[in-house]
């Protein structure tokens, strides 16, 4: 026999143990539909008339049942889809008429803040520091978001800022005016 023929006979011969092997699988192998665990409940005539078919363990499905009609969702009276703020709670109505105890009805007077409101916060971020080696001298960097101001402590930051105290991972600012002193951590941004 010619080589050739040779590889194709071998060739065949492992296709047919392997097609022999998938058909003893598959007949071992049982169809899962088929198998059941417990006792089956009438007929299948008697199933498809009143509307019932078995599943695989055994129990009943009520195909009737997906006839019905369903309850329709409740609605929350909320959309998750509209950005809007929370409605305000009710007002609280207001006792009237003065009481002995100073408010209105024994309920305490508004309590009035004293002074002026307080400095709005510093819009710079601390960035960095600068150490210059042989004075010694910290240089704290800042910035705005658009520009970088470099200062050491005493110095004046965009002419409304004064740098304080330098720390490690955080510096001390104020106003020139000495109110709204605030402390800046390190960001790195």
């Amino acid at each position: 026999m010619a080589p050739k023929t040779r590889r194709e006979l071998i060739l065949l011969a492992v296709l047919l143990v392997v097609l022999a092997a998938v058909l003893v699988y598959n007949r071992q192998s049982e169809p899962v539909a088929a198998r059941s665990t417990g006792p089956v409940r009438g007929t299948a005539a008697s199933r498809a008339v009143t509307g019932q078919a078995a599943s695989s363990d055994g129990e009943l499905v009520r195909l009737d049942a997906l006839d019905r009609a369903r309850p329709e969702p409740e609605s929350a009276g909320r959309n998750p889809f509209r950005f809007r703020p929370a409605p305000a709670p009710p007002p609280v109505p207001m006792p009237t008429g003065p009481s002995r105890s100073g408010g209105v009805d024994g309920m305490p007077g508004p309590i009035v803040p004293a002074g002026p409101p307080p400095p709005p916060p510093i819009a710079l971020k601390f960035i960095g520091l600068v150490e210059q080696a042989p004075t010694r001298i910290k240089l704290a960097v800042l910035s705005d978001g658009r520009n970088v101001f470099y200062g050491k402590e005493g110095d004046t930051i965009e002419g409304r800022y004064r740098i304080e105290r330098i720390g490690a991972e955080s510096i001390e600012m104020a106003y020139l005016d000495g109110r709204g002193r605030q402390t800046l951590r390190l960001s790195g941004s």
